[in-house]
């Protein structure tokens, strides 16, 4: 009989399992990797790899240390869940917000043609 582990995780279980898909689909995306070809490399369907990255508490962790070791090979789930990989750090990089200020008046008059 199949169980369905999300009934028998607390909410905070449930969250941890949805922050470790979100590091793994950050990383994928981060070292652009599409989800279809990742998923061919680590021998599953792509449902299967979506679920993955979505945090389904049912995934093995076979399956996800298998997909670890394709999008990111060498690392850890240890090392994955420090945040440190460089790539993630460029990807968070370019997504930040950045303020505009306004021109100074010289500045204007320099841009003015």
């Amino acid at each position: 009989m199949k169980k369905v582990e999300s009934k028998l995780l607390n909410d905070k279980q449930l969250a941890q399992t949805r922050e470790l898909g979100e590091s793994l689909h950050r990383l994928r995306i981060a070292r652009r990797i599409k989800q279809s070809e990742a998923a061919v490399r680590a021998g599953m369907s792509r449902p299967t790899v979506r679920k993955i990255e979505q945090g389904d508490p049912g995934r093995t962790l076979g399956q996800l240390i298998r997909y670890l070791g394709v999008i990111a090979p060498g690392m850890t789930l240890q090392q994955l869940l420090q945040g440190k990989d460089p790539s993630v750090i460029f990807l968070e990089e370019s997504e930040r917000r950045r303020r505009v200020r306004d021109l100074t008046e010289a500045e204007k008059a320099a841009l003015d043609f």
